[in-house]
């Protein structure tokens, strides 16, 4: 018998990839877990494992294909004994009839078991089934030997009751998403360059798009005074200078928001769409720009890292995500962001919340300005603007205002963070 091998998920926002190179020709055997080929994603170029054992029978993809959908069909593998002829996909069930506006719920297929009780679904499916709280076992697959994939999980949804379902069909159309044909009309005439969109800016421009419709932002702005941090930064750049450590302000703000997660727990959380998860760890997101986008990789425990830890891994982080080297692991998860524009020279901005996360912390330039001190006199002091974008759903105002208070207390008292 033959199976087909299916282009793979290989992150939460892959729709489609490329098929960037053949580890494998016609003919050559295979195991599970070998590695045949190389996918270039949204984020970065992925090794691509074997799931099962047999001889390539045919490529039906050719090397640098690009705008391959998920789950199409790149290649047959033949098992042992078998021939070339492929296995049939699953059929699915036919639609229960439907008396509307009453919505019938369809009787739920058992998903297929290995021996011992394993359900085989990819890493993908899970980490979806996961999020929408439904239990894998009462899916049915339509990968390759019934294996669950994307599409079987984010094909199974709640059905919304008659009352429900009859409103939302007496609501007007939602109005279409403009054209390019119809933008391209309004500048006949004008010269223009047509640049289009990569797979990272596609998926930047639908998730960005997503979290400001669907995410209730609201915004909290504290001021802070970092003299006290730049003198201490400088005196440990100092006593740092022979190991070659060099700690900058944001390795400063990145250890400042993580004890503060651990400060205010509840709202160290993420949105799971009818639940919120409050996590343990403080896991960060840094946003760092790469030409055409931006990753934010996640430092995992960074409450429990000394300044000069969180510096070093930021560096790395920075530069394999500026080669898109990063594995989805990397840049997945965490419950808070960081987005620093300060160096750049911007004041303060609105940065938007990347989902699932709670919260993104918007960090401005350090600015020369007149205050007035605890003793009333009016002296020159470096003052940032900080903006804590925040999830409502996740975090009320009380709880947001207590968070951003514990990252201003830990940037202006710097030498508490090292305690």
């Amino acid at each position: 018998m033959a199976v087909e091998i299916l282009m793979p998920a290989l992150s939460p926002t892959m729709e489609e990839g490329t098929l960037a190179k053949w580890l494998v020709k016609e003919g050559d055997a295979v195991k599970s877990g070998q590695i045949i080929a190389e996918i270039e994603t949204d984020k970065a170029v992925m090794e691509f494992e074997a799931v099962d054992e047999g001889v390539i029978g045919k490529l039906l993809v050719a090397e640098g294909t690009s705008g391959v959908k998920v789950n199409a069909a790149i290649a047959v593998l033949i098992e042992e004994g078998g021939s070339a002829e492929v296995a049939p996909a699953p059929k699915a069930a036919a639609p229960a009839p439907v008396a509307a506006p009453v919505v019938a719920a369809p009787a739920a297929p058992v998903a297929p078991k290995a021996a011992g009780g394993r359900i085989f679904a990819s890493p993908l499916a899970r980490r979806i089934a996961a999020e929408k709280g439904l239990d894998l076992a009462t899916l049915s697959g339509s990968g390759p030997h019934g294996r669950i994939v994307k599409a079987d999980v984010e094909g199974t949804v709640a059905r919304p009751a008659a009352p429900i379902a009859a409103a939302v069909a007496a609501a007007p159309p939602a109005p279409a998403p403009v054209s390019a044909a119809t933008v391209a009309k309004l500048y006949e005439g004008r010269a223009y360059t047509e640049i289009p969109l990569d797979g990272m800016r596609r998926v930047i421009a639908a998730r960005l798009t997503e979290a400001k419709q669907t995410i209730p932002h609201f915004y909290l702005r504290r001021e802070v005074r970092l003299d006290a941090l730049l003198s201490f930064r400088e005196e440990l750049n100092r006593q740092l200078s022979a190991r070659g450590v060099k700690l900058s302000v944001n390795d400063f703000i990145i250890k400042a928001c993580a004890l503060a997660l651990q400060a205010v727990p509840a709202a160290n959380a993420v949105w799971a769409g009818d639940r919120v998860l409050q996590m343990q760890a403080s896991d960060v997101a840094v946003a760092v720009a790469i030409e055409g986008g931006l990753f934010t990789p996640v430092l995992q425990d960074a409450d429990t890292k000394s300044l000069s830890q969180l510096s070093a891994q930021m560096k790395d982080l920075a530069k394999r995500a500026r080669d898109r080297k990063l594995a989805p692991q990397e840049y997945q998860g965490g419950s808070f962001a960081i987005s620093n524009l300060g160096m750049m020279g911007i004041e303060s901005f609105d940065a938007v919340i990347n989902p699932p996360h709670g919260a993104i912390l918007a960090v401005g330039t350090g600015v020369k300005k007149p205050v007035v001190s605890a003793s009333g006199t009016i002296e020159v002091a470096t003052m940032m603007t900080l903006t804590l974008s925040v999830d409502h759903r996740v975090i009320d105002g009380a709880l947001g205002a207590e968070l951003l208070a514990a990252i201003v207390s830990n940037l202006e008292n710097p030498m508490a963070m090292l305690a």
